[in-house]
């Protein structure tokens, strides 16, 4: 099951959060690329990590990071009255950005294959692609199948996490290389399912 069905729990979770930030000069907007920053810095890290488990470590923190501010500028945009179609837009383009950036930085770093680091991100553009279409299309934004942003992000901190503890190869890759492995199988798994559905939605 995807974590994107566990939004309305994590946005009471983020509540407290959300309603510090309201309380500064801190724009949806602003955090929506505070999140891009994070991101961008995942992948530098990643990419530049060679051998070492601790900036590994660190870029894992900064996929962390990422989400949870991806998470908050939605939330306090809608509490502070000022969501709309703009900030939408913004957010949307940056995730995207995000997705590439992160992923990148694993196979740039060697971690995995440039083409399997390429079906991972194909998945995660197209998965993240048809779940909007499906808004445009009039069925209605779907976040469904076995893999959503949220389970990509938890899949390499994980990974990042394990790494660190144990960055020795199993099979071929270590665990962050198996991570990206993992989402360019289930990414794509998910665009059929997303089709499946969108297109079954439509006849």
């Amino acid at each position: 099951m995807s974590l994107d069905s566990l939004r309305p729990h994590a946005k009471s979770i983020l509540k407290p959060l959300v309603g510090i930030m309201s309380h500064t000069a801190i724009t949806p907007d602003a955090l929506s690329v505070i999140s891009l920053i994070f991101a961008i810095s995942a992948g530098m890290l990643y990419a530049v990590s060679g051998d070492s488990t601790t900036l590994v470590l660190a870029a894992g923190s900064m996929v962390l990071l990422n989400g949870i501010a991806d998470a908050m500028d939605g939330e306090l945009a809608r509490s502070s009255g000022t969501a709309g179609k703009r900030g939408d837009f913004l957010d949307h383009v940056i995730d995207r950005y995000a997705d590439v950036f992160i992923i990148c930085g694993i196979f740039f770093g060697a971690y995995v294959g440039w083409r399997i680091g390429v079906a991972a991100i194909v998945g995660t553009l197209l998965t993240s692609y048809l779940g909007v279409q499906a808004q445009a299309v009039g069925v209605g934004r779907y976040y469904g199948g076995i893999l959503g942003r949220a389970d990509r992000l938890v899949i390499i901190m994980l990974a990042s996490i394990l790494y660190f503890i144990y960055p020795d190869t199993i099979y071929g890759f270590s665990f962050l290389g198996w991570s990206i492995v993992l989402i360019a199988i289930a990414s794509n798994l998910t665009v059929i399912q997303r089709f499946v559905y969108i297109w079954k939605e439509l006849t």
